[in-house]
């Protein structure tokens, strides 16, 4: 079948028309036909003397030597043709050599040597025709289906033929040439894509637009030979071949037949080029390693790999980075030349690309590239982003450690470890006291690769700030614009109350356009200005600063709108700058571990209290300082702050009823707030008891019996607790008594013993708590009542004991407490003889005499024992 087709195609080739080929069987005779020139007289002779045909250079068939090809199915063959028809028989041709000799040449006739001339025609339209008598032993139907199989693959080896036909099936070769330069052959549903250089033709099959890698082929010369290969196309090349057409002549050279692979590759879409690139392997002949070699060669030195731009380049002056996204191609292609395009930069790709020697460009020479460029911010979160799918484990993320990193103050830095991360912080620039990435570079990326996030209430505490505020020139307005610009503009974004007191010295323009510090001025319209001395030392910030950065920044760094809070975590001393600080600080029985204080209250204007507290109490900062007790700012009410001419300790709360009568309410529709800073349930200084002493001697005050008696008994209990120094106090002239009356101290009695209440006079009497009634009449300089009154029972009683009482068991049960053990005397009459600061006998309901026995009275026993005081 090859060497018919290819005679074929000489035919055609010669007569300048589409060579058909056409293959019938009938019954045992197969019919081959073609078109083109018919069969001349040197043919003839070439056939007959079984010697390469006498056709030029340019043709492809072997009339002479590869027309023997035909003895294989047959021994009769008849060639017909329009110039004239021979016949080859071999039983003619032995018959003939019998008539020479007389003897039976047997086996082995040459066929082929002898013709005869016959008159048949060739077929309608043909211009030579080969009929074959096929011989017994061949299978007519199978020899038909292989030739039906090998047509597709004559068409494309002899382009001279355009159709063959075998039995009832056409195969036709189509042919449409390409934008590319390349021509699109098409036999049936089949494509392939043709490339001609030279002396080759390349070829590669094509299924939905996407060509099919050959795996196996063989060498085509143009028909296939047994040199076997195992590059990605098909070739068909004009090689010299030894006469049997299966191997080429030794010495022969396959390189300069095979040349112009990359100018094929080059005319495949870009996506696909690299789909026939051979990647190493084993060769399958010595052919196939040699052209490899050639083949491998030649794709790395020619232009026709796809890079960013548009524009071919020979792999060995490309790069490519692997896993390149679109992104990442647009932003590198401005730094790295000959960059391989997206589509061909995935792992897929990575043999092929390395076969040819594109370059491998890694993260970490990515990073050297970066090094140095200048670019925005955007550009650099851009790259970020794109980089982020790369950055996969921790070797990619070492070799990505030194990425420049532009910061919000302008400078680009290497490396993400040594930068912050702003969170909710967009669009703050400026920021130069720390390395904080620019918002517009910001991404999440960095954290990745070692960058702390930082808040804006992060970077305003950071030490580095505090520095940069205190070295500051005071006369650089330039350089003080430019921080408190970064600084405000991150303060606006945060809590107050939770930045450092010393961001106060951040210097801010004054009304009169000198910088002041922070906490030295005042917004416009502050009500604090309204409460405070007329020679304060605060100024008005700029009203047109004011305005640009906005007032709740202003007030976060420490500008005057209410009262300023100060606060400092682990104090180890007051050194503060807070008035009277000191005296605070040793009334704490501890360090404390955070100190919360309201700034400025000694800059309050006497008369202006009033407001200044409404302003304490309203203020959401300050009102929670008020309420601690222990606290500065309460401390310092306390002690210093007037209301009504008076100081906050020395008033009370409304609602404290402790001292009623005695110290004055303060009147104010906020006290509740500001309890702390007032008059304790407690005598807590010197002052206050001094106060109580002076208002328990003033005959213009009416406490009831109820506070006179509770406000002894807290006296008392401070000067047992040392609290007073009694050598410090001013005794008044006169004591308080019980019932309110005012008592020469040398006739009064201060009550330590329950049972003398009822033997002193209540206008004398002095109560206050027993358990410290000897600290009182220390304190009040008056006698207690056991020493100045001695009593003597004078009236007989039954002896009895607590538990055979039943009306005291019955009052101790309805009291709720525990009865008592012991003997009691019972009188009908308790009647008892005084003497001492009192001269006289009287009937009492009970009494403990010098030798500890109770006495008791029966009235008890007539219903009255709860009323009596031995309970």
């Amino acid at each position: 079948m090859t060497e018919l087709a290819q005679n074929a195609a000489d035919a055609a080739a010669r007569a300048e028309v589409p060579g058909e080929l056409s293959v019938q069987l009938d019954g045992r005779v197969l019919h081959v036909s073609n078109t083109g020139t018919p069969l001349d007289e040197p043919g003839v002779q070439a056939l007959v003397a079984l010697r390469a045909s006498n056709k030029s250079g340019t043709t492809v068939g072997r009339y002479g030597v590869g027309f023997t090809a035909v003895l294989s199915v047959a021994d009769e063959v008849e060639l017909r043709s329009t110039s004239g028809s021979v016949l080859f028989s071999a039983e003619r041709t032995r018959s003939a050599l019998r008539d020479l000799d007389g003897a039976d040449p047997g086996a082995g006739v040459p066929a082929l040597r002898l013709a005869w001339p016959t008159e048949n025609r060739p077929a309608a339209g043909a211009a030579s025709e080969v009929v074959l008598t096929l011989r017994e032993d061949v299978d007519a139907e199978s020899l038909l289906a292989y030739m039906a199989r090998e047509a597709p693959d004559l068409l494309l080896e002899l382009p001279a033929l355009v159709s063959i036909t075998v039995g009832d099936k056409q195969f036709r070769r189509r042919e449409r040439p390409l934008d590319s330069g390349a021509t699109e052959v098409a036999i049936g549903d089949d494509r392939w894509w043709q490339y001609e250089s030279g002396r080759a033709r390349w070829l590669v099959p094509v299924r939905d637009g996407v060509v099919a890698p050959v795996t196996e082929d063989v060498l085509r010369a143009p028909t296939r030979s047994d040199e076997e290969l195992s590059i990605p196309a098909i070739l068909v090349a004009d090689v010299a071949m030894q006469p049997d057409r299966r191997r080429i002549l030794p010495g022969a050279s396959i390189a300069e037949p095979a040349s112009g692979y990359a100018e094929f590759v080059a005319t495949l879409p870009p996506e696909q080029r690299l789909l026939l690139v051979p990647v190493p392997a084993f060769a399958r002949s010595e052919v196939d390693s040699a052209l490899r070699d050639h083949i491998v060669a030649e794709l790395r030195e020619q232009p026709w790999l796809p890079t960013v731009g548009g524009k071919d380049r020979a792999p060995n002056r490309s790069s490519v980075v692997p896993g390149l996204t679109d992104e990442l191609a647009e932003l590198l292609a401005e730094i790295v030349d000959g960059l391989v395009v997206p589509d061909l930069s995935g792992p897929r790709w990575a043999p092929a690309l390395a076969a040819v020697d594109a370059h491998r460009l890694g993260l970490a020479r990515i990073t050297e590239l970066l090094s140095g460029i200048d670019r925005e911010p955007s550009w650099w979160q851009r790259l970020y982003a794109a980089l982020e799918p790369l950055a996969v484990d921790a070797l990619a993320a070492e070799e990505l450690a030194s990425i420049p990193v532009p910061l919000s103050d302008g400078r680009t830095v290497t490396g993400p470890r040594t930068v912050l991360l702003g969170h909710d912080i967009e669009g703050v620039l400026g920021v130069d006291w720390t390395r904080l990435v620019h918002p517009d570079a910001a991404h999440p990326l960095l954290s990745r690769l070692g960058a702390k996030t930082a808040t804006a209430v992060d970077l305003l505490s950071d030490p580095a700030l505090r520095a940069e505020i205190e070295d500051l020139d005071p006369d650089d307005a330039a350089a003080a614009e430019e921080l408190s610009t970064a600084v405000l503009a991150l303060a606006g974004r945060v809590d107050p109350g939770t930045l450092p007191s010393w961001l106060g010295q951040l210097p801010l323009p004054d009304v009169d356009g000198e910088l002041r510090g922070a906490d030295e001025l005042l917004l416009p319209g502050a009500p604090l200005a309204e409460v405070l001395v007329d020679d304060s030392p605060f100024a008005c910030v700029d009203a047109s600063f004011a305005e640009r950065v906005g007032e709740e920044a202003l007030r976060a760094v420490g500008v005057g709108w209410g009262f300023t809070v100060l606060r400092a975590e682990l104090p180890t001393g007051p050194d503060h700058d807070l008035d009277d600080e000191d005296r605070w600080w040793d009334t704490l029985d501890d360090d404390p571990a955070e100190i919360g204080a309201v700034r400025d209250l000694d800059l309050v204007d006497e008369e202006r209290w009033p407001q200044a507290l409404t302003m304490l109490a309203q203020d959401p900062a300050t009102r929670p300082l008020l309420a601690d007790r222990a606290g500065y700012t309460a401390w310092w009410l306390r002690h210093n702050a007037e209301v009504g001419g008076q100081v906050l300790g020395l008033l009370r709360d409304p609602a404290d009823e402790t001292f009623a009568g005695l110290l004055d309410p303060v009147d104010h529709p906020e006290c509740s707030a500001f309890a702390a800073a007032l008059a304790p349930a407690t005598v807590d200084s010197p002052e206050l008891a001094q106060l109580l002493l002076d208002r328990l001697a003033d005959p213009e005050r009416e406490p009831t019996p109820a506070v006179i008696a509770r406000a002894h008994s807290l006296l008392a209990a401070a000067a047992a607790g040392h609290l007073l120094d009694l050598e410090e106090l001013h005794l008044p002239e006169h004591v308080r008594g019980l019932n309110g009356a005012l008592v020469d101290p040398g006739d009064a009695l201060v009550l330590d013993a329950p049972w003398l209440a009822a033997a002193a006079p209540r206008d004398r009497l002095v109560v206050g708590s027993l358990g410290t009634a000897d600290a009182l009449a220390d304190l009040l300089d008056v006698a207690v009542a056991s020493t100045a009154i001695h009593g003597a029972v004078t009236s007989s009683g039954r002896q009895s004991s607590w538990d055979r009482e039943p009306a005291a068991v019955l009052a101790f049960a309805t009291l709720g407490r525990e009865l008592p053990h012991g003997p009691v005397v019972v009188h009908s009459r308790l009647t008892v003889k005084l003497t001492g600061a009192v001269d006289s006998e009287i009937a009492v309901p009970w009494w403990v005499d010098e030798n500890g026995a109770t006495h008791c009275s029966e009235s008890w026993a007539e219903g009255t024992w709860g009323t009596t005081g031995v309970v």
